[in-house]
């Protein structure tokens, strides 16, 4: 028996993530606060380049091993059944958007900064119930997912914490959008 390097997109983004919190926690203690977390409305200078870099780069900083195991755990659980059934480059992409999508939205809308894959937990979270879409059918097990992880988002934006219940309720419609795209390209919806 050997170990495989199975799922290529999944496998290296945890290892980034938790390659750059080793880095912040141990060498450089303001990386992760520079290079990957976007700042909120009124902190985003567009004439910075770090601020557009952060865009992108904000879902690969993690506050602390906790926070990287929380969004890990599930990312390595479900990643890699999405990256066997969309293929490698396609997933790369859709985690792209969807933190193109939450960096921007927390940019125009919130004034906190915003770090953390969890936008894109919840866009794996929601995508993974596509995976059997039949044509003129929609999965009751997509609107369960759909009503009970985006539902206690909803009701937790209601309180004041740490957690951007935002990114997670943007990142569940990104992989719903990607979901619905991808049953349209095969003619399954």
């Amino acid at each position: 028996m050997r170990i495989k390097y199975n799922a290529p997109t999944v496998l290296s983004f945890t290892l980034l993530c938790a390659f750059v919190l080793l880095l912040s926690q141990n060498f450089f203690p303001t990386l992760t606060e520079n290079w990957f977390m976007v700042p909120g409305r009124g902190d985003f200078r567009a004439g910075s380049f770090r601020n557009w870099v952060t865009i992108l780069t904000h879902v690969i900083g993690h506050a602390n091993w906790s926070h990287l195991i929380s969004n890990f755990t599930l990312i390595l659980l479900i990643g890699p059944m999405l990256e066997e059934n969309y293929g490698s480059v396609e997933l790369l992409v859709m985690i792209v958007i969807t933190a193109l999508v939450t960096g921007i939205l927390n940019i125009l809308f919130f004034r906190s900064s915003l770090m953390g894959a969890s936008g894109v937990v919840f866009m794996m979270i929601l995508l993974s119930s596509f995976t059997n879409f039949s044509r003129g059918e929609i999965p009751l097990t997509f609107i369960l997912v759909l009503v009970l992880y985006m539902g206690v988002q909803f009701v937790n934006s209601l309180q004041t914490d740490n957690i951007s219940q935002f990114a997670h309720i943007i990142g569940g419609l990104c992989g719903s959008f990607f979901g619905f795209l991808h049953s349209e390209k095969r003619g399954n919806i």
